[in-house]
Formats: structure tokens, C-alpha cells, sequence
């Protein structure tokens, strides 16, 4: 009788245990399901990340490409006819030299554009030549004081790091000069030991849980570029306190 009841008590055991077997290896085939899920989910959306980046890529060059060579030419005709009327009226020269000094100077800026713009040449010139240039051309436009600290160190930037940074900066600059209403602008870049890139204005701030249509798809843009080069990204901003971006590369061993 005893040897029967041990021997019924190992039969349960054993059912038990391929029970519990069993259940281990739903569970196991059920997270290993939901995370080749999650990390097909995951690659969809770094293709469609890209391909809106890709996408927005190609209109910034594609923009760049007419307003050179269309706009810039019809400037340079227009400027061709101005210098032609005063030659063949003097009379003229001296009102027109204004007006020829100001299609120049459109002419600059429409260049300035297009060079910001075209991503080649943000690759061709280092970082801090193409965000010298922006400054310039921000100063030359708006009556902002922007400073720009950059300190040169042993990081080197790819192509794609190149062209991903420099947009975060005009998205951020953007922002700075549609909302912000900020009279001062620091702008500090440090290639020592890691990567960083800090933006700070003084401008009226915004609520960064009820920003405009606008202000949330700079702000998705800033984030959905810093997430495909693997960089670190922090956007802070109070009302009347200003706004304080601060990009960092995550270090290699990470």
C-alpha cells in the first residue's frame, strides 16, 4: 500500500514538474516572440526614421540646388540690367548704385542659404566653419548677439554625425529665432574628451508639455536625429527662463 502511494506521490511529481516544464517553455517562447515583435517593431521604425530623414535630406539639397541656380541666376541678370542702365544713363548711377549694392547683398544671403542647406557642403567644411557661417548669417538678419565658444579636441565626427549635428543646431537656432524672442544666444561646442554641443537663449521659454504644432515637430525632428546617430539629447526650457539644449556622442563603450 505504501510503495503505491510513493509511487503515485512520484507519478504527480513527475506530472508537476513536466506541467511546470511546460509552462517555462510557453512563457520562453512567448517573450521571445514578443521581443523578435518588438525588435521587428524597432527596425520598421529606424527605416522610417530614416527614410523621413533621408527624405527631408534631399529636399534640403534639392532646395539649395534652385535657389542657386535659379534664383541666384536671375539675381545676377538682374544685376546685369542694373549695371547696363547706368551706363547708359549716368544720371541714374547714383540711385542705382543702392539698389545694386542690395541685390548683392540678397544675392550673399540666398548663397549663405544654399550653402546651409546643401548637406555636401556641410560634409566638404568642418562643423565649426559651417556653424560659423550660419552665425554670421543669423547676425547679418536678426539684432541677436550670439556667441560661439568652440573648443577643438581628438573626436572626429562622420559624415552622417556631420550633417545630423549641424541640423539639430539650425532646428535648435530656428526654434530660438520663431519663439523664443531671445535677445542672446550661446552656442558652446567641445570636442575633447566626447562630443557636445550645448545651446542656451534667453528667450520667453515654452512649456515643454504643451508646446505649438510647431515647436513638438522641431522638438520630434531634434530628438529623432539625435536617436539615429546614437547621440544623447536634452531639451529644457521654463516659461520666461529661457531654453537649454545639450547634445552629447555617447562614449564608444556604450
Amino acid at each position: 500500500m505504501l510503495k503505491e502511494i510513493a509511487i503515485g506521490i512520484v507519478i504527480c511529481l513527475l506530472l508537476i514538474s513536466l506541467l511546470i516544464l511546460f509552462c517555462v517553455i510557453l512563457i520562453k517562447l512567448y517573450v521571445k516572440k514578443i521581443k523578435e515583435h518588438n525588435l521587428k517593431k524597432l527596425a520598421f521604425q529606424e527605416t522610417l526614421n530614416k527614410t523621413i530623414i533621408e527624405t527631408q535630406e534631399q529636399v534640403f539639397v534639392n532646395i539649395s540646388q534652385d535657389l542657386h541656380d535659379d534664383i541666384g541666376q536671375q539675381l545676377t541678370f538682374l544685376n546685369f540690367q542694373l549695371e547696363k542702365i547706368k551706363l547708359d544713363d549716368e544720371c541714374l548711377k547714383e540711385d542705382l548704385d543702392k539698389l545694386t549694392d542690395s541685390v548683392a547683398q540678397i544675392s550673399k544671403s540666398i548663397r549663405d542659404l544654399s550653402h546651409s542647406m546643401n548637406n555636401q557642403l556641410i560634409v566638404q567644411n568642418d562643423l565649426q566653419k559651417a556653424i560659423e557661417n550660419e552665425v554670421i548669417r543669423i547676425k547679418k538678419v536678426k539684432n541677436i548677439q550670439v556667441n560661439f565658444n568652440y573648443t577643438k579636441g581628438e573626436i572626429v565626427l562622420s559624415d552622417i554625425e556631420k550633417i545630423f549635428v549641424f541640423r539639430i543646431f539650425q532646428e535648435t537656432i530656428g526654434n530660438c529665432l520663431k519663439y523664443a524672442k531671445a535677445t542672446k544666444i550661446d552656442i558652446t561646442i567641445d570636442f575633447l574628451a566626447n562630443f557636445k554641443m550645448e545651446i542656451i537663449d534667453n528667450g520667453i521659454g515654452f512649456d515643454t508639455e504643451s508646446t505649438t504644432k510647431a515647436q513638438s515637430l522641431g522638438l520630434i525632428n531634434i530628438r529623432k536625429r539625435a536617436e539615429m546617430i546614437k547621440y544623447s539629447v536634452s531639451l529644457t526650457s521654463e516659461i520666461n527662463q529661457g531654453t537649454h539644449l545639450f547634445l552629447t556622442k555617447f562614449p564608444q563603450n556604450e
